[in-house]
This record gives structure tokens, sequence and C-alpha cells, in this order.
């Protein structure tokens, strides 16, 4: 997120003629990637990333410009490397990052959880200054993350429902993770934790993948219906509204959406208790509305299994703690990498 001041500076963008299209190119690639990796995994913002790559004044910009049907070379340079790098990223590691949340899921969520605190500092060196409207949207950003936290920690999610549900669960899943493209220092991979699909879309994006390359229709079809399609359409009308929707609010009410970003995050933190792992269902079990029998258990998969907390031993808290740390300087490290772009972009 940036203020208001930045936002009409990066509206102020140069012509086409004054950008090297390849080295936009580049740029956007490179940001796309990124922001790719960023929304596998809960706690880093896509944002983020663009910042760091140093396209986010002209990604925001493109958005603006494209919703308003206006094509500009540059524009659509920028965001057909984006999307392009992003999308790529995604496909191709979704499978990877799937398999360490489900079989070594506390220390994914203890990097997860340094990797959330670590945009912190990125959101609060954006405050102008500290007012009690900052205070108050920061309360209200907590407040509402901690509670969705708590919510899917009591087992909200965890089943599909009906298709129509299911249908607008993840094109909600696909709105929440666009806002990551937007809002640097939010994780959309976070988001889509606590709203209890983010593991099933990374099995879907994998299931698709996998589909595509043994060439079996019938495997492609399911992901395709499921999850690609309302996720993809969330997506794009999350970038839509998105970024529309915050030029307005940090034109009207930008202290208190920092600070709402602000609580945002701390309120993360919540729902990612490090200690918990799946456990197996066994016969005679209510499994997702059906009861376990011996020929269903097998089939069974472990990223659909129910989470429960367990007691760590010395060496898990010392790891665990560890990792947050890691996590936290990885964040706060990329951040920087866009250096006095981050502040001005």
């Amino acid at each position: 997120m940036v203020p208001s001041a930045a936002v009409s500076d990066a509206e102020q963008s140069p012509s086409d003629d004054a950008i090297n299209p390849v080295q936009l190119a580049t740029r956007g690639a490179t940001g796309g990637v990124l922001m790719g990796l960023a929304n596998l995994v809960p706690g880093i913002s896509g944002g983020t990333m663009l910042l760091a790559a140093g396209v986010y004044p002209h990604f925001i910009q493109a958005i603006a410009e494209v919703t308003r049907l206006k094509f500009k070379r540059s524009s659509l340079i920028v965001l057909a490397s984006v999307v392009a790098a992003a999308g790529l990223a995604i496909v191709l590691l979704a499978g990877p990052v799937k398999t360490l949340v489900v079989d070594y899921r506390w220390i994914a969520y203890s990097l997860f959880i340094g990797l959330t605190l670590g945009g912190v500092p990125i959101v609060w060196g954006l405050l102008p200054r500290r007012t009690t409207a900052v205070w108050g949207g920061a309360a209200v950003g907590f407040v509402a993350m901690a509670a969705l936290a708590l919510v899917q920690g009591q087992g909200a999610g965890t089943d599909s429902g009906p298709t129509d549900a299911g249908f607008v669960l993840m094109l909600l899943a696909g709105v929440a993770g666009a806002s990551a493209m937007i809002l640097p220092g939010i994780s959309g991979g976070y988001l889509l934790l606590v709203m209890g699909v983010y593991v099933p879309i990374l099995a879907g994006i994998d299931a698709l993948k996998l589909g595509l390359k043994s060439g079996d229709v019938g495997a492609v079809q399911a992901p395709l219906i499921d999850v690609v399609i309302p996720v993809g359409l969330g997506v794009v009308l999350g970038i839509v509204v998105v970024s529309n929707a915050l030029k307005w609010l940090l034109a009207k009410y930008e202290l208190p959406t920092l600070g709402a970003l602000l609580g945002l995050l701390l309120g993360a933190v919540v729902g990612l208790w490090p200690f918990q792992h799946g456990v197996a269902p066994k016969v005679g079990d209510t499994f997702k509305g059906q009861v376990v029998t011996a020929l269903s258990l097998p089939e069974l998969k472990a990223e659909d299994f129910p989470t429960d907390f367990f007691t760590p031993d010395a060496l898990q808290v010392a790891g665990a703690l560890g990792l947050i740390v890691v996590g936290y300087f990885v964040t706060v490290g990329v951040a920087r990498l866009g250096g006095e772009a981050y502040l001005k972009a």
C-alpha cells in the first residue's frame, strides 16, 4: 500500500517513448515470478515483491489505465509480463509448497509467522504520523483478522459443501489473493489459509499441471472447473475493484486505511500457531460428511485431514523461534531491495 501522494506520483508516469520496453518487460517478469511465489506462501505479500523488483508504480498505473479502457503500450507490457511470469511460477511450484504445508506443517507455519511479522515495519514506515485514526484502524483490522483466524481454527471451511457454495468460496478466494497483488504487506496466501482453501487451491493447481502433462482431459476438467476458473475470475474482479478502491480510500481516509493494514498483519499471526498437524481419520469416523470405512480409508488425502494441536519438544520450540527470525528478515530484506523506490512508489 502506498500513500495517496505516492499514487498521484505513480499516475505521472513517463510517456511510452521514454520507457525501454525490454527493461520494463524484464522487470515485470522478475516481479511476476516473485509475486507468484508470494501468493503461494502465506506471510509474503505479492505487492511487496513488485516493489522490490521496482515495477510496482508501473503495475498500479497499468491496472488503472486498463480498467479505464486506456491501452498504452507500456501498460500492456507490464501487465503481460507480470501476469505470465506469476502464473508460470504458481503452476510450477504449487505442488512443492503444498507438500511442505501438509507434511511439515510446524516448520512451514513457523516460517510463515516470521514472513508475516516482517511486513509490520514496512507498513509502519509508510505511516506519515501516528494518530487516533491509525490506532482505530489498526484495532479494527486486528480484530477482523483474528476473528477470521479463530473461526477457521474451530473448523469453519473444512467441508467444501455444495458445488455452488464451493464456487462462491473459490471466487472470494481469488478476490483475497488479488488483494495481495495490490496491497504491499498483505499476504494473499495467508488469507486463503484462514479461509480454509489454501491447500485445496494448491492441490487443484497441481492436479491441473499433472493432467496437462499427461494429456488426460478428464483429469484436467475437475480442477479447471472447481478451482482454476472461479479463482481466476475472482483474481480479475479483485484486481479491478481493489486497485480502484485503494486509490479512493487512500485519498479520503489515508491514516485509518494504513492503520487497518497494520492491524491485519498483526492479527494474521493469531491463525498461524505452528504446533499442529494433520490427524488421519479412523474407520468409523465421520469425515467430510461420510463415515470412513476400511475401503475408503486408503483413498483419503492427507491434505484434507483435520488438524489438531500437539505439545512440542524443546528442539521444535527452538527451531520454530529460529524460523520465525529467518522469515522476519527475509521479508524485511526483500522489501529493502526496493530501497528508496519502495517509499516513493
